[in-house]
């Protein structure tokens, strides 16, 4: 009998002493540390969907009923909340995201926000560099992040970034993460010049004479940032202060566990720190695949850890860019700015033969392989690579995932379930709705597919790619919902789902992704403590107000971590 079992058939038989016989006290041995009462539960359990109240004894759930029911599991030293009518889910996973510390303004490592809440033309822009200049040492880098071209008009040019300084090498990045700007300092620095070739898998866009004008797409920046000047590295204390700040901003919108889409060794160590420091949130880290051989060297496999931190997939890339407009496709581009009517996009930087050899080595190595791919071309070779993994070397739960997913047709999906894939699909139409123009409305019910693959059966996890789209579930939950922009453009309403199916995804469907759905994603007997209370449930507002919903606690293993 599993542990789960277990502790149902106990809780149940001390549930019907204490009901058929009120008039004695609960032995304190079976008295629950934490009783949540008169709560409106979305327990996201299918066999129980609705519930009043639940118990929690030494960080994890031992009954789910009513409000009279779980009275009487209240000792002398039960801490009772009363949640007074409001809902209550399971805590959010964030199954694909980059957490990184978040360091001061004046700090070397600050990078400057310029998303369109903040800065909302080229001049501002501008300037937001020139301030920071003014209190960086020259000859240091100043860094910005997170611009969009579409709301700014157009991509900034290494001319735009001169205006700030030129006696400091800048690098601004686009929201997408896969396309940045540089100035003329940092081209020269890195001895760009016009018979510099594009790099494989990457390009240097170019005015009309054939000079570098300062945007870099996917492995140029490389070239740049490696050849350009070097930041003295901030210090342990910095990271460890800079990463909790990240951590507490998480435990405030709901997220209780993140799956980390970049993992190192080092970020292992200074994750490590911050649990010792007093960080709370669940941490499933995604290695990328340079660190494979170090895995190997002393046999860790996946899930190596514990609920708080383990080593989960391992993360590869054989793609590029859907808001970056880098992705590589079957047609054509549309609409783009520079009137080319032959744009498919960047091939992969690596070749199929290469990354075919390296998807089988992670796999036979005991991993699952978690690959970034957004274009339908792209997919392809990862899905081909998968096969050809699990032909030669069968596993019935492999859980292979691939990471966004977002330009496909019917028969990848066909493929993609066919191989029992689990895809993790962006769900940020709200703020980058307007990207999607590139590629014309007959892909648009073809992308971020959330609504066909549960049509099919295919596993969805859901994911803020934070820091491409604010890592703030409810928000995603209405974009995934309504897959209407923040201008008020739908994009794809075929793959909308409903409220419950978009937290089922942000709450089972990433817990499975990473092999964890039997101890997370749902409010029932056995399962960890982990939970928020909400200011209105999300499956009865209006659609569009979703994003406008309070996270009022965040709880961890029966523990509050944050309250409004």
């Amino acid at each position: 009998m599993n542990t789960k079992r277990v502790v149902e058939v106990v809780l149940a038989s001390v549930l019907f002493v204490i009901i058929m016989f009120p008039s004695k006290a609960p032995a304190e041995e079976f008295a629950a540390d934490l009783v949540v009462l008169n709560a409106n539960v979305i327990t996201i359990n299918a066999d129980n969907p609705r519930a009043e109240a639940f118990a929690v004894l030494n960080g994890r759930i031992i009954a789910v009923g009513t409000t009279s029911e779980m009275k009487a599991l209240i000792g002398k030293a039960t801490k009772v909340m009363d949640a007074q009518g409001k809902t209550v889910t399971p805590g959010f996973n964030d199954a694909h995201l980059h957490p990184g510390p978040i360091y001061p303004y004046k700090s070397l490592h600050h990078a400057i926000s310029l998303r369109p809440k903040s800065i909302k033309t080229m001049d501002e822009l501008i300037n937001a560099l020139k301030e920071k200049a003014k209190i960086t040492p020259k000859g240091q880098w100043i860094r910005g992040s997170r611009y969009q071209d579409t709301k700014l008009g157009r991509h900034p040019t290494r001319w735009d970034l001169d205006k700030a300084s030129t006696e400091h090498p800048i690098r601004i990045s686009h929201s997408s993460g896969h396309v940045s700007v540089v100035n003329s300092f940092a081209l020269k620095s890195a001895k760009v010049t016009k018979e510099t070739p594009d790099p494989p898998g990457g390009a240097f866009d170019r005015d009309e004479n054939g000079e570098p004008n300062g945007i870099l797409r996917e492995r140029a920046s490389g070239v740049v940032t490696a050849g350009g000047p070097k930041t003295p590295p901030p210090t342990r204390e910095e990271q460890l202060e800079g990463i909790l700040i990240c951590f507490n901003n998480f435990l405030s919108v709901g997220i209780t566990s993140i799956q980390d889409a970049g993992g190192s060794p080092g970020k292992i160590d200074l994750y490590q720190d911050a649990q010792d420091a007093g960080a709370t949130i669940r941490i499933s880290m995604m290695i990328r695949d340079r660190y494979l051989p170090d895995l190997k060297k002393i046999n860790i496999r996946n899930n190596f850890g514990s609920d708080r931190l383990k080593i989960g997939a391992i993360k590869s890339f054989q793609g590029n860019s859907l808001s970056g407009r880098t992705c590589w496709l079957y047609e054509p581009y549309v609409n783009r700015a520079d009137g080319k009517t032959d744009y498919y996009g960047i091939p992969p930087g690596r070749s199929q033969e290469e990354f075919e050899k390296l998807i089988y080595e992670i796999h036979e190595a005991g991993f699952s392989p978690a690959v970034h791919s957004n274009g339908d071309r792209e997919t392809d070779l990862v899905l081909d690579a998968f096969e050809k993994a699990l032909k030669r070397l069968p596993k019935k739960d492999h859980r292979f995932r691939i990471e966004h997913c977002s330009v496909v047709n019917p028969r990848i999906l066909k493929r993609i379930k066919d191989l029992g894939v689990v895809i993790v699909p962006h769900s940020y139409i709200y703020e980058h709705g307007d990207k999607h123009e590139e590629y014309g409305e007959k892909r648009w019910n073809w992308m971020h597919p959330n609504g066909s693959a549960l049509e099919l059966g295919i596993p969805v996890a859901g994911n803020s790619d934070y820091s491409v789209s604010a890592a703030v579930p409810l928000l995603r939950i209405q974009s995934m919902v309504t897959r209407t922009s923040a201008e008020g453009k739908v994009y794809g309403p075929k793959q909308r789902v409903t409220a419950e199916e978009a937290l089922r995804i942000w709450t089972m469907g990433s817990a499975y992704a990473s092999f964890e759905e039997d101890i997370k994603g749902s409010i029932e007997v056995g399962k960890l403590a982990d939970f928020v209370v909400l200011s209105a449930d999300p499956t009865k507002v209006d659609p569009f107000t979703i994003k406008d919903i309070k996270v009022e606690k965040t709880i961890i293993g029966g523990k509050i971590v944050y309250e409004q």
